[in-house]
């Protein structure tokens, strides 16, 4: 079995300041064997959010991994966005935009999906594409883990990031399994499934310590790969109650190349 642990959003400047640590005790609780966090680590990407995020992130004791959101570059200072809107996450977080964790019979493969240009909406390349694909593991489950999501639900008024579809048509054809995001503050697993499956499963992540009302609660999940099962253990806080609730299951199996609900 490999666990990966999926938090996201973050964003250290608004964040939840009382559920830091029960968030910590679940996160370390877990073992997991890799922890993926997936963008807005910060709320406008100023230098003392990253030092509260890096200090965060220094405290959880598994292995590591994380990509920019769109709130990880500057907002406001249209100089820094487009000369330089990394300087504050390589310095307090990674050198690296898109790492590569791999675990067990797991591999993680980060991008960075930020557009300076527009900076809420995000983008993938065929470029980006091409290096997930140029580096899958036969031998491996196979993650995409970015801020961005492939797809939306209809609800969501958020335009769709630039490049989305047919990055999800190369994903799906050329051996890509999973795909971890967040952007949305809205939790989502298998909504894009269908009937018959699809060769790719969607886990989007809620917001783990925003604190902006509207969210209504904060989460995170742990993901257990057993062969082709996947086991997820989704953790969610309400914001009217102090902490976590019991945590819920859920479980998928891939057969014939196919996710499905198990």
């Amino acid at each position: 079995m490999t666990r990966i642990l999926h938090l996201s959003d973050l964003h250290f400047g608004y964040e939840r300041a009382s559920l830091i640590e029960p968030l910590l005790d679940l996160v370390n609780a877990a073992r997991a064997d890799l922890v993926v966090v997936t963008g807005d680590l910060t709320h406008r990407g100023r230098s003392a959010q990253f030092a509260r995020a890096a200090a965060f992130l220094r405290r959880i004791e598994a292995p590591l991994i994380a990509v920019p959101g769109n709130h990880d570059i500057p907002l406001y200072k249209l100089s820094d966005r487009m000369m330089q809107p990394y300087v504050r996450w390589r310095r307090a977080i990674a050198e690296t935009l898109e790492p590569v964790g791999h675990v067990g019979a797991v591999r993680v493969q980060g991008l960075n999906s930020v557009d300076p240009m527009a900076w809420q909406r995000g983008i993938i390349t065929p470029a980006q594409v091409a290096r997930v694909i140029a580096g899958l593991d036969p031998s491996c489950t196979n993650i995409v883990a970015l801020h961005h999501p492939l797809q939306q639900r209809p609800q969501v008024d958020k335009a769709l990031m630039k490049g989305a579809a047919p990055a999800l048509t190369r994903f799906e054809t050329d051996g890509v399994q999973l795909v971890l995001s967040g952007h949305l503050h809205l939790w989502s697993i298998g909504a894009f499934l269908g009937e018959t499956g699809r060769p790719v499963l969607q886990v989007q992540a809620g917001t783990a310590l925003c604190a902006r009302p509207d969210d209504r609660q904060n989460e995170f999940a742990v993901l257990d790969f057993r062969g082709p099962d996947l086991i997820v253990e989704r953790h969610v806080a309400p914001m009217d109650e102090p902490g976590f609730r019991p945590r819920q299951e859920l479980r998928f199996a891939r057969r014939h190349g196919l996710w499905r609900p198990a």
